[in-house]
C-alpha cells in the first residue's frame, strides 16, 4: 500500500469515526495534514487541514463534503446510518493497528449500537461473554482471539457506498 492510499484510508475512517462521535473534528483536521504530508492534495483538503483548532468544530461540517469528493471519498453526515456502519470497520482497524484493547473494542460496539446492528452482533456478544467470564469455562485469551478475528473479518469489508 502506497502512503497515499493508507492516508486515504486514514481519512475516509476518521470522517466515518467523526460522523459518529468516535473523534473530534480537530482529529479530522490532523490526518487531513497528514494526508497532504502523504502527497494527496486537493485544494478542499488544504482548506480542510488549515482549519484551527478554534474553526474545527464549526468548519469542518461544511468543508469535509468538497475535500471528500475532490478525493473521491464518501461524506459520512453526522449520526447517519451510512456512517454507523463504515464506523465499525475503522474501529476494528484501530484496535488491530493497537490502539486499544479487544474488550474495549467490544465495549464501545456494545454502547455504541447494542444489538440492533446485525454487522457489530457478534462483538455485540463477546462483550457480554467478557462480562460473564467467572461462571464460564473460557479465558479472556480465548475471547480476545474471537474478537481479534472478528476484527480482522471486519476490517476487510470494503467501504461503504455513498448514502
Amino acid at each position: 500500500m502506497t502512503p497515499t492510499e493508507a492516508a486515504a484510508i486514514a481519512l475516509q475512517d476518521h470522517v466515518a469515526l467523526w460522523s459518529v462521535g468516535e473523534v473530534s473534528a480537530i482529529g479530522v483536521v490532523g490526518v487531513a495534514c497528514d494526508a497532504l504530508v502523504a502527497g494527496l492534495d486537493t485544494p478542499g483538503l488544504r482548506v480542510l487541514a488549515a482549519c484551527t483548532r478554534a474553526e474545527a468544530d464549526y468548519d469542518v461540517h461544511d468543508l469535509l463534503p468538497a475535500a471528500l469528493h475532490e478525493l473521491g471519498l464518501t461524506f459520512y453526515p453526522r449520526d447517519g446510518a451510512a456512517g454507523r456502519e463504515a464506523a465499525v470497520p475503522a474501529l476494528a482497524r484501530r484496535m488491530l493497528a493497537g490502539e486499544f484493547t479487544p474488550s474495549e473494542l467490544t465495549l464501545r460496539i456494545h454502547r455504541r449500537y447494542g444489538h440492533a446492528l446485525p454487522l457489530t452482533e457478534r462483538l455485540a456478544q463477546l462483550d457480554d461473554e467478557y462480562e460473564t467470564l467467572e461462571y464460564g469455562d473460557r479465558t479472556v485469551d480465548e475471547v480476545d482471539a474471537e474478537v481479534m478475528a472478528e476484527a480482522r473479518k471486519l476490517a476487510g469489508r470494503p467501504q461503504c457506498p455513498e448514502a
